[in-house]
């Protein structure tokens, strides 16, 4: 049995999808019920991993874990997993720990634990998500507006269900053992770019509003501790050459490129209309 902990999030409820699909039993772990009907057979446990003995009854079984970085004790988990028979643990982590590590210390410190585990590890880095461009849905719904800073910065950020499909390969299949993959897409595309692809998908113009970093932090900080804020202006508005690079993780697993923006753009119309 498979552990999906972040069950209901962008990554998780399609990782969820894509292990039931494949006839795999599943335990999909959320802090809250999920709002859409989880896949036939799969069981859903409410847990927070911040409170790691929340995660006992769904861990009883289980040989692999799928692993978040939320909380403050990541070895309290593991070594909860080990105990209930867990074997192999894949951690979704960020790819700010290798070009950032002074700024992304609380993901360091999960893949320090997942390493030092005793269990069968693997480590996805993700580049920045599609999917945060959901923080838009509401402006271009009652605006058709876009904000944000750095508008002609690109980035090779990663459709999550990429980020799914190479999960479910690595908790399914093996050679993946002590391996750290960089998950990205398939080239850089800019903010006003990622704009503009959502128009399009929606058939409606998006007027890209450019923000000062200190509108954009003042913003963020009102969702987001301020190391990561700080994490991600600093990769948003200067990334270095790691950041703007293309990886081959994503084609190499998958044995296909990773998906473009737009594709993510026209399936997440709806939020957007």
């Amino acid at each position: 049995m498979f552990v999906i902990t972040g069950a209901t999030g962008n990554v998780g409820s399609e990782l969820v999808r894509i292990l039931a699909a494949a006839g795999e039993r599943v335990a999909a772990v959320s802090r809250r019920a999920p709002e859409q009907a989880l896949p036939a057979g799969v069981r859903h446990h409410r847990a927070d991993l911040a409170e790691p003995r929340s995660l006992r009854p769904a861990l009883e079984g289980a040989e692999a874990l799928f692993l978040l970085v939320a909380g403050e004790d990541p070895q309290a988990v593991l070594e909860l997993a080990a105990a209930n028979g867990v074997r192999r643990v894949v951690l979704l982590s960020s790819q700010g720990v290798g070009t950032r590590p002074e700024l992304y210390r609380h993901p360091a410190a999960f893949e320090e634990a997942v390493r030092s585990s005793g269990l069968e590890w693997t480590v996805l880095r993700s580049g920045g998500l599609d999917s945060n461009a959901f923080a838009w849905a509401e402006s271009i719904r009652t605006h058709r507006t876009a904000a944000a800073p750095f508008g002609d910065v690109g980035l090779p950020t990663v459709d999550p269900a990429d980020v799914a499909e190479v999960a479910a390969a690595v908790l399914r299949g093996t050679g993946h053992a002590g391996s750290t993959y960089d998950l990205t897409g398939p080239a850089p595309v800019t903010p006003r770019e990622r704009a503009g692809a959502i128009a399009e998908a929606i058939g409606a113009p998006v007027r890209f509003v450019e923000q000062s970093p200190g509108e954009a932090r003042a913003r963020m900080l009102t969702f987001m501790p301020e190391p990561a804020v700080e994490g991600t202006l600093s990769i948003l508005g200067a990334p270095v050459a790691a950041e703007l690079a293309v990886s081959p993780a994503v084609e190499r697993i998958l044995g296909r490129a990773p998906r473009p923006f737009a594709d993510w753009a026209h399936r997440a119309a709806p939020a957007f209309r």
